[in-house]
């Protein structure tokens, strides 16, 4: 046995470090613990042995290497004379070599043999750009009406299509400390639900979109649209792919906007600087609340109030200081009239908000270890993070390669009553700038208006030829006592009447949740209508200034002596009442009596 410790001695060292190697390049190519798990090679499938690519190649190796070992000891002395442990040995020598090689072949490979891109589909009977609440809308909607619809949603965001408003609401309210992981939600009523419209199990994959029997909606994540051409029905992607279609819906929503005081103040400020729209962001400054001393959003809006109301109730637990800047004189300054915006900032106060009203940025900086806000009245403010929170801008980045045409006055791709931009091409959510029959062009940004306007846009796709005549609300709450719903212009610079009544345990969002049994509340209003409202047989009530008694109530905003925006105030499930009043558009003398339709006195 001289020879076989000749071998052993000779190949010891050799063996180990093959063996090392050799796991190494198995954990490269995606196999465990000598366990074959999908290497993609293109031309294979899984499958059990003899059926699937990778479990061949498995099978092949193995017998390769065992043929190997055993040439390799036959020429050693003639025989096959040596004891096992050397066969083992050279049989492992000669396994490693050849899985390393295999693999090291494998990722030298172009990455177009396995890419997605080379996988999908060139051609989309619907294609819909941007993978939002419009699209998801356009896309039921389109199925609806032809159920055999193939329909491709493209989209630059690595997630499924989901809604926007639990990442201001109810997500931070969330005791599960999991919650930016599972991103599933309690709702004001005390239900479960995920922050996706559907599981993954109901999309089917884009490469067999062309091929499945029924149709079926996929959607395609990570993937920017780029360029459009109209002439060509087709589309470029940011990886030069390119997909034709026979319609197409442009839903690219908007981008939130920035101030130019952050902007121009380098990469220390802009990396502490949130702009709050996606999950990434939503996970993103959750994790950022947990780490730090005190948080800055600068906006007073919608959802600036939001998330200083959620951030607030968290600093009572946490000692996370929490400060809301914004120019205007209250909370919500832009669009309820001043008593109750002042209301509301006293509200938000209470939620542990630290209010600095009036402030306009004039610079930030960074100096040792926090960022400084200055204001242009000399007041200086101290933080370790900004959230700006200071609106949307419509993305029309498509518009040049397009040829569409964007409103100079509000923005977006401006569409015709059928929100068609072209006669194959229609636009619905943010982006869209449409015209309203009863109150002039608008472009609207909120959830409902995205829900209805890409509903009627796949309606239109399929052949509706309908107008767009509905009246989208929106809403916003400050917590689950607090929130209101409102409808058509709204503008704190409009004249307006309030008429408000004592507010019941039953006058809050989470109330009305439990009542209407969903946490969005216009996607089951939305189907609702109003024919013919009973009025309230209660006594008439005063019309407000009554100090500090804004328990529930309706706002009426009027142009030219008619009601043109509603806000209903802690009232729920009124919504039909209030659209059909602006739909009607007339002229009343007593708002005390429009305000009996809504029944605010009613226990």
């Amino acid at each position: 046995m001289l020879k076989c410790r000749a071998v052993w001695k000779k190949l010891a060292p050799l063996a180990r470090e093959s063996s090392t190697l050799c796991r190494q390049s198995v954990r490269r190519a995606g196999l465990n613990n000598g366990r074959p798990v999908r290497v993609q090679v293109a031309g294979m499938s899984s499958g059990p042995l003899g059926e699937g690519g990778e479990n061949k190649l498995y099978f092949l190796l193995v017998a390769a290497a065992g043929l190997g070992g055993v040439a390799y000891v036959s020429g050693f002395d003639g025989n096959i004379r040596i004891c096992t442990d050397c066969v083992s040995l050279v049989f492992a020598y000669c396994l490693s070599l050849l899985l390393s090689c295999i693999v090291t072949f494998m990722q030298s490979l172009p990455a177009d043999s396995t890419s997605a891109s080379q996988k999908i589909l060139s051609h989309a009977p619907y294609l819909l750009i941007g993978g939002g609440t419009a699209s998801f809308a356009a896309a039921r909607s389109i199925r609806a009406r032809d159920p055999g619809a193939r329909v491709l949603i493209v989209t630059d965001e690595p997630d499924l299509p989901y809604m926007r408003p639990p990442l201001s609401k109810e997500l931070w309210f969330s005791d599960d400390p999991s919650v930016t992981e599972t991103l599933r939600f309690k709702q004001w009523n005390g239900k479960e639900r995920s922050i996706y419209f559907q599981p993954l199990s109901f999309y089917i994959h884009p490469e067999e979109l062309n091929s499945a029997e029924n149709g079926g909606v996929a959607v395609l994540t990570g993937k920017k649209v780029i360029h459009m051409d109209v002439r060509g029905n087709k589309v470029k992607l940011d990886d030069d792919t390119e997909i034709s279609y026979d319609k197409c819906l442009i839903a690219t929503g908007g981008v939130p906007r920035n101030i130019q005081a952050i902007e121009r103040a380098g990469e220390e400020v802009t990396k502490r600087t949130t702009l709050f729209r996606k999950i990434e962001d939503f996970k993103s400054l959750e994790k950022v609340s947990r780490n730090i001393k005190s948080i800055t959003i600068i906006g007073g809006g919608f959802l600036g109030s939001e998330l200083a109301c959620a951030l607030g109730r968290r600093s009572t637990e946490s000692g996370l200081e929490v400060i809301q800047m914004f120019p205007e004189k209250g909370n919500m300054g832009k669009v309820l009239p001043e008593y109750l915006s002042n209301w509301t900032t006293d509200k938000v106060k209470k939620e542990g908000v630290k209010i600095i009203s009036e402030a306009l940025v004039k610079s930030v900086s960074y100096r040792d270890d926090k960022l400084e806000i200055q204001l242009k009245d000399g007041r200086l403010v101290k933080t370790d993070h900004i959230v700006a929170a200071v609106g949307l801008e419509p993305n029309v980045d498509l518009a040049k390669s397009a040829g569409l045409e964007v409103d100079s006055d509000f923005g977006g791709f401006r569409v015709n009553a059928e929100l068609q931009a072209r006669s194959n091409i229609w636009v619905a959510g943010d982006a869209a700038c449409f015209y309203d029959i009863r109150l002039g062009r608008r472009r609207v940004e909120h959830h409902d208006h995205a829900v209805v306007s890409g509903r009627l846009a796949g309606e239109n796709m399929t052949g509706a030829s309908k107008p767009y005549w509905h009246q989208s609300m929106f809403w916003s709450d400050l917590g689950p006592d607090v929130g209101y719903e409102a409808i058509g212009i709204v503008d704190s610079s409009l004249p307006t009447v309030g008429v408000f009544a004592k507010a019941t345990a039953k006058d809050t969002p989470k109330a009305a949740t439990e009542q209407s049994g969903t946490g969005i509340r216009s996607e089951s209003e939305t189907e609702d209508t109003a024919i013919s409202p009973v009025a309230s047989s209660a006594p008439a009530p005063t019309v407000a200034e009554q100090k500090d008694n804004y328990g529930k109530g309706v706002i009426f905003y009027l142009r030219d002596k008619v009601v043109v925006g509603i806000i209903l105030w802690n009232v729920f499930n009124r919504m039909p009442v209030a659209r059909k009043i602006i739909k009607d558009g007339e002229e009343h003398a007593d708002l005390n009596e429009v305000a009996k339709l809504f029944n605010i006195h009613d226990d």
